[in-house]
């Protein structure tokens, strides 16, 4: 499967390099299907680390929040005019357990939906299947916004 495209005939989702900062961050997807999905980071000295050399707290929480938001978007909404509804953080709770270190692998499922929001949950475990970080979160369906190459458009005002 490439990267944004679904494992069945549901819509494909935007691909992770349409985010600037995940793209930075280096991240892969690896699996989507309806309500989960699955990604890789390889953890590399002085990009991902913090001072004591293992994967920085905000990198795991970041693989947490883009996994279980993809697992959300594989629902499938769409707008009128064919483009994926995309997904929005309401709330995110995370447990760290274990030092992040080597390649690690985000898993992400829907765990219910209830109208606009989404709610799932997500781990982070490292190449011994070892559990580095566990998450709950709150994703609400939003209309995705046009984005240029240097601009975003604010989300004020928005009707949902």
């Amino acid at each position: 499967m490439s990267e944004g495209e679904a494992s069945d005939d549901r819509i494909a989702v935007p691909p992770l390099s349409r985010s600037p900062f995940v793209a930075q961050l280096g991240c892969q997807l690896d699996h989507l299907e309806h309500g989960r999905a699955q990604l890789s980071l390889q953890v590399q000295e002085g990009v991902h680390t913090n001072l004591f050399g293992v994967a920085h707290g905000g990198v795991l929480m970041t693989l947490l929040d883009v996994v279980m938001a993809y697992a959300a978007r594989s629902l499938g909404e769409v707008q009128p005019n064919g483009e994926p509804v995309g997904v929005v953080t309401v709330d995110l709770h995370t447990q760290f357990v274990k030092p992040g270190e080597g390649l690690l692998r985000a898993v992400g499922e829907v765990l219910r939906r209830e109208d606009r929001l989404v709610f799932c949950g997500g781990r982070v475990l490292n190449e011994r299947d070892q559990v580095c970080a566990e998450a709950s979160g709150t994703f609400k369906f939003m209309k995705a916004l046009p984005v240029t190459a240097t601009t975003v458009k604010p989300y004020l005002g928005q009707v949902d």
